[in-house]
């Protein structure tokens, strides 16, 4: 490693959000030496959130959602090249065109992939999607606007939802089905799970809970499914939202603490090796971290989240060019925000890290409202449904650990009024849909990540 950090050789792998933010940032803090980029899919960085919302309502093509660039970072960008494995002892990226890149620093920002139908034959029909790239949203996109008689979504988690309301916007039946008791209740515990499900079959969703798709069918093209309970469901498009995997693989060998929920780092990104000791010249950020957080017990957490993603990336761009005195490290709190069925639910915190509930504003009733949450009598997270503007009060609780129930503030109604309740927070191996927020445990051993 140089002894000016901000000079030097830089490899970022991984051409999504976090690496492109990680890019400018480096940029911004002073980095004047060799960057460069490199990325699987042959597109510049893209933005995915509008794929699930925009692209599927037609109001936008998959080709129009380019991140925008705040600089030029002025890297080398190596695109549509897949990374094969780290060398850890002779610094290099090995890349599956035969080519090595030599590194002094790498990020690792390899992010998610969609967790496709299990049985390969069936999800290769015609009409069968998952919902990642922007390859994914064109394709499901063009079957939506040909107007089938109905679309079957297999997993209630939020990109689940959010293809429900697309296609209920655009007047298709859909049915969604779900293994758990309701849509979301992986994310937003039971009492909230039950508005989701209220709000999808008002909205004409066929919402089956509680059971799981055994088979797909078709000849060559997708016409249905059956399900666990016996039953059948025609459709003529199926879109597999079952959670994301993280791509780690190619890092099987690397001898880094990368496993089927991540890869370890420290608070600083600093990755960690398979035997928990912190890397100096390998960083981690975005949906592929796991990372330690003072104010979740210290576990480590797993989060698919657009605001981790450029937090997490512009905290190791610092740490990779700054010495350890001047490093920082990535507290920020959790985020997150859905638009489905005519709701803009935001969350701010970790929900499932809680044990019991208490509405503060609003009501169930109502369709707006604030819930907070708590455990071991501290506030640890907020949603809100229509009524944002409250996050910024509870997230300023999570971050000075206030004790739950929460005191007098934003809140419009005595909460002594309300009986704080369980907040049901289900294991998510009941569930179709993986969490978007995963807490996993303390040690960043490979052995823990299997489990």
């Amino acid at each position: 490693m140089p002894g000016d950090l901000r000079d030097g050789r830089i490899v970022i792998v991984g051409a999504s959000l976090a690496g492109l933010r990680a890019a400018e940032a480096l940029r911004e803090e002073g980095f004047t030496g060799s960057l460069t980029v490199v990325g699987d899919e042959p597109h510049p960085p893209y933005d995915r959130p509008p794929l699930s919302k925009q692209v599927l309502l037609g109001q936008a093509t998959a080709d129009t959602t380019g991140l925008p660039m705040r600089r030029d970072p002025d890297a080398d960008w190596r695109l549509g090249v897949r990374a094969t494995g780290v060398d850890l002892l002779g610094k290099q990226v090995l890349l599956e065109d035969g080519e090595s890149l030599p590194y002094d620093r790498l990020l690792i920002a390899t992010g998610t992939r969609a967790r496709p139908w299990p049985n390969p034959e069936e999800a290769a029909l015609d009409g069968v999607f998952t919902l990642r790239t922007r390859e994914d949203a064109g394709g499901l996109a063009q079957h939506l606007a040909a107007g089938p008689q109905r679309v079957l979504v297999i997993g209630g988690g939020f990109t689940g939802s959010e293809i429900a309301s697309a296609c209920r916007e655009r007047g298709l039946d859909v049915t969604v089905a779900e293994r758990g008791p309701a849509p979301l209740v992986g994310a937003l515990g039971g009492t909230l799970s039950k508005l989701a499900a209220v709000m999808q079959r008002n909205h004409g969703v066929d919402l089956r809970t509680g059971v799981t798709v055994t088979a797909l069918h078709g000849n060559g093209s997708f016409t249905g499914a059956e399900l666990s309970d016996g039953s059948r469901v025609d459709a003529d498009v199926c879109v597999v939202a079952l959670g994301a995997i993280r791509n780690v693989e190619w890092l099987a060998e690397s001898g880094l603490a990368a496993g089927p929920r991540g890869i370890a780092c420290d608070a600083g990104c600093r990755a960690f090796n398979m035997y928990g000791i912190v890397t100096d010249d390998v960083f981690v950020a975005g949906d592929v971290s796991r990372f330690p957080h003072p104010l979740f017990g210290y576990q480590m957490l797993s989060l698919e989240h657009w605001g981790n993603a450029v937090e997490q990336a512009e905290v190791a761009a610092h740490n990779m060019v700054n010495p350890g005195p001047l490093q920082r490290p990535h507290l920020a709190v959790p985020s997150f925000w859905s638009t489905q069925f005519g709701l803009n639910i935001k969350s701010v915190g970790v929900p499932t890290y809680s044990d019991h509930v208490v509405i503060a504003q609003g009501s169930l009733e109502a369709r707006r409202l604030a819930m907070v949450y708590g455990y071991q009598g501290r506030v640890t997270a907020a949603v809100t449904v229509d009524m944002a503007k409250s996050l910024d009060y509870y997230r300023h609780l999570i971050e000075t650990a206030a004790p739950f129930p929460p005191p007098a503030g934003a809140q419009d109604r005595a909460i002594a009024a309300d009986i704080p309740i369980p907040s049901d927070v289900p294991d998510p191996k009941g569930l179709s849909h993986g969490p978007t927020v995963a807490l996993t445990g303390h040690l960043p051993d490979r052995r823990l990540m299997v489990v």
